[in-house]
């Protein structure tokens, strides 16, 4: 078995890009093993999903810390260090991160965005790209920075937006290249490949 970096991952629901995530790292030859699932929502049904695949959980409900987010970043913080992590990848963790974390762990949180950024960075980005009249829709892995869904590209795919697309049908099909993408984007990441091109666009329909 090759060498594999320690890395955690951040949800708040289903976490379905951890599921991507953890059937990549199940793979001897992925450069990571996930060591951490942490999640600020105690009954997020990720949780149950990283348990019975083996993998460490921990909840820190932003809760309990009142309106003090940097109190529960810290808590994070904490854990991720008590577990000797090199690398964090957000997979629909539903919190804004404050600059302790991000430059805390500058340049080694990825997180996936459902949009081509810098189109429709932030929510509802399905719907958004509906009603603009685009052609093309797609999902961003990027590094997270102290601007919200601006940090540096790592990878993308597209897919096209059909003419009976609603926002659920597109979501449902952008879904699968969001599988796709995220693993492979975490591995050149972790091997510090120079890929052909820093944007990979993959035309699914």
């Amino acid at each position: 078995m090759s060498f594999k970096e320690r890395i955690a991952i951040l949800i708040s629901g289903r976490g379905s890009n951890m599921d991507a995530l953890i059937a990549a790292c199940a793979k001897p030859s992925f450069p990571a093993s996930i060591e951490l699932v942490i999640s600020n929502n105690p009954d997020a049904a990720g949780l149950d999903t990283a348990r019975n695949a083996g993998i460490a959980t921990q909840v820190i409900d932003h809760h309990d810390f009142g309106k003090d987010r940097q109190a529960h970043e810290r808590q994070i913080d904490a854990a991720l260090q008590s577990h000797r992590i090199s690398t964090v990848c957000l997979a629909g963790y539903m919190r804004l991160l404050t600059p302790f974390l991000i430059n805390n762990w500058e340049g080694k949180i990825l997180n996936i965005h459902p949009s081509i950024l810098p189109l429709f960075p932030g929510l509802d980005t399905h719907a958004r790209a509906i009603k603009a009249g685009m052609k093309l829709h797609g999902c961003t892995v990027h590094i997270v920075t102290e601007d919200m869904d601006q940090g540096p590209i790592l990878g993308q795919a597209v897919v096209p937006i059909l003419p009976n697309d609603t926002e659920h049908k597109l979501a449902q099909r952008l879904l699968k290249q969001e599988h796709l993408l995220y693993p492979q984007v975490l591995k050149h990441f972790l091997r510090k490949d120079e890929p052909e091109h820093s944007v990979e666009a993959l035309i699914n329909g």
